[in-house]
Protein backbone atom coordinates (compact mmCIF):
# COMPACT_ATOMS: atom_id res chain seq x y z
CA UNK A 1 0.00 0.00 0.00
CA UNK A 2 1.71 3.37 -0.61
CA UNK A 3 1.53 5.82 1.90
CA UNK A 4 3.21 8.32 0.55
CA UNK A 5 -0.02 10.74 0.31
CA UNK A 6 -0.74 9.85 4.10
CA UNK A 7 -0.30 11.87 7.23
CA UNK A 8 -0.04 10.95 11.01
CA UNK A 9 -1.72 13.65 13.61
CA UNK A 10 -0.67 12.99 16.83
CA UNK A 11 -2.75 15.36 19.28
CA UNK A 12 -1.29 16.27 22.37
CA UNK A 13 -0.39 13.36 23.86
CA UNK A 14 2.03 14.91 26.52
CA UNK A 15 2.47 13.91 30.47
CA UNK A 16 0.18 16.48 31.57
CA UNK A 17 -2.52 14.84 29.93
CA UNK A 18 -1.89 11.48 30.06
CA UNK A 19 0.22 10.49 33.26
CA UNK A 20 -2.22 9.69 36.82
CA UNK A 21 0.03 12.64 38.03
CA UNK A 22 -0.03 14.88 35.48
CA UNK A 23 -1.73 18.36 35.85
CA UNK A 24 -4.51 17.87 33.77
CA UNK A 25 -5.11 14.35 33.58
CA UNK A 26 -7.22 12.74 31.47
CA UNK A 27 -8.96 9.39 33.20
CA UNK A 28 -7.87 6.30 31.31
CA UNK A 29 -5.52 7.64 29.04
CA UNK A 30 -3.04 5.82 30.10
CA UNK A 31 -4.57 2.59 28.71
CA UNK A 32 -3.92 4.53 25.56
CA UNK A 33 -0.46 4.07 25.53
CA UNK A 34 -0.18 0.56 23.58
CA UNK A 35 -2.48 2.08 20.85
CA UNK A 36 -0.43 4.90 20.74
CA UNK A 37 2.70 2.92 20.62
CA UNK A 38 1.61 0.61 17.61
CA UNK A 39 0.55 3.84 15.45
CA UNK A 40 3.66 5.76 16.46
CA UNK A 41 5.96 2.41 15.42
CA UNK A 42 3.77 2.18 11.47
CA UNK A 43 4.30 5.32 11.23
CA UNK A 44 8.25 4.93 11.58
CA UNK A 45 7.97 1.69 9.94
CA UNK A 46 6.03 2.81 6.42
CA UNK A 47 7.88 6.37 6.31
CA UNK A 48 4.71 8.18 7.15
CA UNK A 49 5.11 11.81 8.18
CA UNK A 50 3.40 12.51 11.84
CA UNK A 51 2.25 15.61 12.89
CA UNK A 52 2.24 16.01 16.30
CA UNK A 53 0.60 19.12 18.12
CA UNK A 54 1.75 20.03 21.61
CA UNK A 55 0.46 22.64 24.43
CA UNK A 56 2.85 25.18 25.24
CA UNK A 57 1.43 27.81 27.20
CA UNK A 58 3.17 30.40 29.37
CA UNK A 59 1.69 32.19 32.83
CA UNK A 60 -0.40 34.57 30.68
CA UNK A 61 -2.02 32.11 28.47
CA UNK A 62 -5.69 32.94 28.12
CA UNK A 63 -6.96 29.57 28.58
CA UNK A 64 -5.11 29.07 32.00
CA UNK A 65 -7.34 30.18 35.07
CA UNK A 66 -6.88 29.70 38.82
CA UNK A 67 -10.75 29.00 38.87
CA UNK A 68 -11.11 27.20 35.91
CA UNK A 69 -14.52 26.01 34.61
CA UNK A 70 -13.04 23.04 32.97
CA UNK A 71 -14.90 23.81 29.44
CA UNK A 72 -13.41 27.10 28.21
CA UNK A 73 -10.26 26.99 30.64
CA UNK A 74 -8.47 24.59 32.76
CA UNK A 75 -5.25 25.05 35.66
CA UNK A 76 -1.78 25.19 34.63
CA UNK A 77 -0.86 22.20 32.15
CA UNK A 78 2.02 21.83 29.48
CA UNK A 79 3.85 24.81 30.56
CA UNK A 80 6.70 25.81 28.76
CA UNK A 81 10.40 24.14 30.07
CA UNK A 82 8.15 21.16 32.46
CA UNK A 83 8.23 17.74 32.01
CA UNK A 84 4.24 17.69 31.83
CA UNK A 85 4.77 20.22 28.55
CA UNK A 86 7.06 16.56 27.16
CA UNK A 87 5.48 13.76 25.06
CA UNK A 88 5.28 10.17 27.11
CA UNK A 89 7.84 7.49 25.61
CA UNK A 90 5.39 6.05 23.15
CA UNK A 91 5.17 8.80 21.35
CA UNK A 92 8.06 10.73 21.40
CA UNK A 93 8.74 12.12 18.31
CA UNK A 94 12.41 11.08 16.81
CA UNK A 95 13.78 13.91 14.85
CA UNK A 96 11.57 16.34 15.10
CA UNK A 97 11.53 19.57 13.21
CA UNK A 98 9.99 22.26 15.88
CA UNK A 99 7.71 25.24 15.22
CA UNK A 100 6.72 27.45 18.22
CA UNK A 101 3.77 29.36 17.99
CA UNK A 102 5.18 32.60 18.91
CA UNK A 103 8.46 32.33 16.28
CA UNK A 104 9.11 33.38 12.93
CA UNK A 105 10.65 30.73 10.32
CA UNK A 106 11.57 30.60 7.00
CA UNK A 107 9.62 27.45 5.57
CA UNK A 108 11.13 25.88 2.55
CA UNK A 109 10.68 23.02 0.49
CA UNK A 110 13.17 21.37 2.33
CA UNK A 111 11.13 19.91 4.73
CA UNK A 112 8.92 17.68 2.07
CA UNK A 113 12.43 15.23 2.27
CA UNK A 114 11.52 12.13 3.83
CA UNK A 115 14.39 11.11 5.18
CA UNK A 116 15.47 13.70 7.23
CA UNK A 117 11.80 15.85 8.19
CA UNK A 118 9.31 12.90 8.78
CA UNK A 119 7.81 14.12 12.03
CA UNK A 120 6.96 18.05 12.80
CA UNK A 121 6.38 19.19 16.51
CA UNK A 122 3.57 22.13 16.21
CA UNK A 123 3.41 23.89 19.59
CA UNK A 124 0.57 25.58 20.45
CA UNK A 125 -1.02 27.99 23.04
CA UNK A 126 -4.54 27.29 22.06
CA UNK A 127 -6.69 24.59 22.26
CA UNK A 128 -7.37 24.73 18.06
CA UNK A 129 -3.93 24.11 16.19
CA UNK A 130 -5.22 26.30 13.02
CA UNK A 131 -5.05 29.25 15.42
CA UNK A 132 -2.73 28.28 18.28
CA UNK A 133 -0.19 28.26 15.74
CA UNK A 134 0.52 30.40 12.44
CA UNK A 135 2.68 28.05 10.82
CA UNK A 136 0.09 24.95 10.92
CA UNK A 137 -1.69 25.87 7.70
CA UNK A 138 1.54 26.25 5.84
CA UNK A 139 2.98 22.93 6.62
CA UNK A 140 0.04 21.17 5.81
CA UNK A 141 -0.61 22.81 2.65
CA UNK A 142 3.00 22.05 1.30
CA UNK A 143 2.83 18.24 2.89
CA UNK A 144 -0.76 17.84 0.86
CA UNK A 145 -1.72 14.65 1.89
CA UNK A 146 -4.87 13.34 0.66
CA UNK A 147 -5.20 11.29 4.05
CA UNK A 148 -4.99 11.88 7.55
CA UNK A 149 -5.53 9.39 10.39
CA UNK A 150 -5.72 11.54 14.01
CA UNK A 151 -5.18 10.28 17.67
CA UNK A 152 -4.22 11.51 20.91
CA UNK A 153 -6.80 13.98 23.46
CA UNK A 154 -8.73 15.36 24.31
CA UNK A 155 -11.41 13.74 22.09
CA UNK A 156 -13.50 16.41 22.92
CA UNK A 157 -11.33 19.64 22.53
CA UNK A 158 -7.62 19.70 20.59
CA UNK A 159 -8.74 16.16 18.53
CA UNK A 160 -11.70 18.34 17.60
CA UNK A 161 -10.42 21.17 16.64
CA UNK A 162 -7.62 19.07 14.70
CA UNK A 163 -10.29 17.23 12.86
CA UNK A 164 -12.57 20.22 12.22
CA UNK A 165 -9.22 22.14 10.71
CA UNK A 166 -8.39 19.42 8.83
CA UNK A 167 -11.70 18.50 7.45
CA UNK A 168 -11.61 21.84 5.62
CA UNK A 169 -8.17 21.13 3.71
CA UNK A 170 -7.79 17.33 3.66
CA UNK A 171 -10.20 14.52 1.43
CA UNK A 172 -9.90 11.65 3.76
CA UNK A 173 -9.85 12.04 7.61
CA UNK A 174 -9.87 8.71 9.78
CA UNK A 175 -10.12 8.93 13.77
CA UNK A 176 -8.63 6.46 15.55
CA UNK A 177 -11.71 5.71 18.04
CA UNK A 178 -10.32 3.82 20.43
CA UNK A 179 -7.30 5.96 20.47
CA UNK A 180 -8.96 9.35 21.34
CA UNK A 181 -9.83 10.20 25.14
CA UNK A 182 -12.28 12.77 26.47
CA UNK A 183 -12.77 15.14 29.20
CA UNK A 184 -16.06 15.32 30.99
CA UNK A 185 -18.81 18.09 31.05
CA UNK A 186 -18.14 18.75 27.51
CA UNK A 187 -20.17 17.35 24.64
CA UNK A 188 -18.53 14.81 21.90
CA UNK A 189 -17.83 15.55 18.64
CA UNK A 190 -19.40 12.14 16.93
CA UNK A 191 -22.11 13.17 15.55
CA UNK A 192 -20.78 16.22 13.51
CA UNK A 193 -17.77 14.36 12.53
CA UNK A 194 -19.82 11.88 10.80
CA UNK A 195 -22.21 14.50 9.27
CA UNK A 196 -18.63 15.75 7.65
CA UNK A 197 -17.65 12.59 6.14
CA UNK A 198 -15.10 11.59 8.98
CA UNK A 199 -13.98 8.25 9.11
CA UNK A 200 -14.08 7.02 12.89
CA UNK A 201 -12.79 2.96 13.15
CA UNK A 202 -10.78 1.45 15.86
CA UNK A 203 -7.38 0.30 15.89
CA UNK A 204 -7.69 -3.10 14.63
CA UNK A 205 -9.90 -2.09 11.85
CA UNK A 206 -7.86 -0.02 10.67
CA UNK A 207 -4.46 -2.24 10.75
CA UNK A 208 -6.05 -4.72 9.07
CA UNK A 209 -7.72 -2.42 5.85
CA UNK A 210 -4.22 -0.88 5.49
CA UNK A 211 -2.74 -4.83 5.39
Amino acid sequence: MDFSNWLFWNVDTQKDFVEPDGKLYVEGAENLKNKWKELTEFAEKKMIRVVNSADHHFYNSPELDSSPDFIKTFPEHCMAGTEGADYINETAPEDPVIFDWNKEYLITPEILDLNKYRNFIIRKDAFDVFSGNQWTKKILKMINPDTVVVYGVTTNVCVDYAVKGLNRKVKNIIVIKDAIKELPKIPLPFENWEKKGVKLIPLDVFFKMVG
